[in-house]
């Protein structure tokens, strides 16, 4: 059985990203979203446990919406009153419940990056 796990990198610092709010969604094949978990980034910048893994780890399309917006705020780095990116949001698909995903978030408060890691 897979797992789905995340990590935030505040690469304007060089530290995980901690105490970011996080949410995973489930799409629907009619692109409705169904809220799976919320959790937050812990001193590594990662969840305490998998977002999902086991018989709950289908296969399947899902979103994950990062409040970066607040966490750069609580840092004092924004530059202006509105932030440039304030959820980030990653959809991704899932071809196997088996495998696992890890689904990073590299992020400054102008650009992000992500990429499937194992």
């Amino acid at each position: 059985m897979g797992k789905l796990s995340t990590h935030v990198l505040d690469t304007t610092v060089g530290k995980p990203g901690q105490g970011i709010h996080l949410e995973l969604f489930k799409i629907s094949s009619q692109d409705q979203k169904t809220l799976v978990i919320s959790a937050i980034t812990n001193s590594d910048g990662r969840c305490d446990q998998p977002l999902l893994e086991g018989a709950n780890f289908l296969a399947g399309e899902y979103q994950i919406e990062f409040d970066i917006g607040k966490y750069f705020e609580k840092r004092h780095q924004h530059t202006h009153e509105l932030p440039f990116l304030n959820k980030v949001v990653i959809r991704f698909g899932v071809g196997s419940g088996d495998e696992n995903y890890h689904v990073p978030l590299v992020v400054t408060p102008w650009s992000y990056s992500t990429y499937r890691g194992s």
